[in-house]
């Protein structure tokens, strides 16, 4: 049972679209997670991250802090991988969910303003990638064929 759900949730009949929607997003999700977590790319880092989210009412900071920023840099990086993309995908959806309405839904749609147009597109992104699995060049694909030959 438990090896039969594992095998539906890595198996995919997405092609190389799958790739193609993978890399970048999961690249972009992992530069992000990176300015919360290790304040690269002219990023935060964790204190200032939790710092800000903390003014923002989201307690506790450190914790919030951690949880996005691992999300978005570790999910990003399975995203890449092609490794457990489903539930990577479903994660760092949900993380674009809360930037929505916790940073941006009052600023409107535009990103120039603030708003949460790109947040919605990686977040639409991302649920594609939940639909369709990680494709034939995954991780996620040579993990089920070795399940099903050991089934």
């Amino acid at each position: 049972m438990k090896s039969s759900l594992l095998n539906k949730m890595l198996t995919s009949k997405a092609g190389v679209a799958a790739l193609i929607l993978r890399v970048p997003v999961g690249l972009i999700l992992m530069a992000h997670g990176a300015q919360k977590l290790f304040g690269w790319f002219d990023g935060n880092g964790l204190a200032g991250t939790a710092q800000w989210l903390s003014s923002m009412g989201m307690e506790p900071g450190l914790l919030m802090a951690i949880l996005a920023g691992g999300a978005e840099f570790f999910g990003g990086l399975a995203l890449v991988l092609g490794l457990l993309t489903r539930p990577a995908a479903l994660v760092a959806a949900f993380t674009m969910l809360v930037a929505i309405f916790s940073v941006h839904i009052s600023n409107g749609l535009f990103s120039a303003n603030g708003g949460y147009e790109y947040a919605l597109t990686l977040m639409v992104a991302l649920l594609s990638l939940v639909v369709q699995g990680g494709g034939s060049f995954s991780i996620d694909k040579a993990l089920a064929a070795k399940l099903g030959r050991a089934s």
